[in-house]
């Protein structure tokens, strides 16, 4: 809830910020509050990434659900702050809690769906190790458009299976 602000407000509002999320538009100071208040009471990984200079809120990065039983995790990442983008800060988070998730809490599996035409995004889940499971054929509205969604996944190199 300490990260509830306008700028986040605005985020959420945001057609540049939003077009490749399932959430956003719509937003106001109360509908965050709502959202954030039932992040707070889930048992997930929900952090918001700030800039390690100055405290600056950057963004939000989740890894939701956890599912103990199959050792896998869905991840998510928002770089709020258009400022900031390209400067390498959403990798950095991202690396940081797929380690942490790896190292402390033994996940296995990481999981995540991006728009087929977010290039970007695409760019950096392959780079940073994630592969290819499947793709979701004209899945989810975007753009005005039914699109695909590429499913996936970066396996914990130490996992071991038996």
């Amino acid at each position: 809830m300490e990260h509830h602000s306008q700028d986040y407000v605005d985020w959420m509002n945001d057609p540049d910020m939003i077009c490749y999320m399932e959430s956003g538009g719509d937003y106001t100071g109360e509908k965050l509050r709502k959202f954030l208040k039932e992040v707070e009471e889930k048992e997930i990984l929900f952090l918001a990434i700030h800039l390690k200079e100055n405290g600056m809120h950057l963004g939000k990065i989740k890894m939701d659900p956890i599912n103990e039983k199959d050792g896998r995790v869905e991840y998510g990442i928002m770089m709020g702050r258009k400022s900031e983008w390209g400067k390498g800060y959403a990798r950095e988070a991202s690396n940081t809690i797929i380690d942490y998730c790896f190292e402390e809490l033994g996940i296995r599996k990481i999981t995540l769906g991006v728009v087929a035409v977010n290039e970007a995004a695409l760019h950096l889940y392959r780079s940073m190790g994630f592969s290819e499971e499947g793709v979701y054929k004209k899945h989810s509205l975007y753009e005005g458009k039914y699109s695909n969604i590429v499913r996936m996944a970066l396996f914990n190199p130490d996992f071991k299976y038996e």
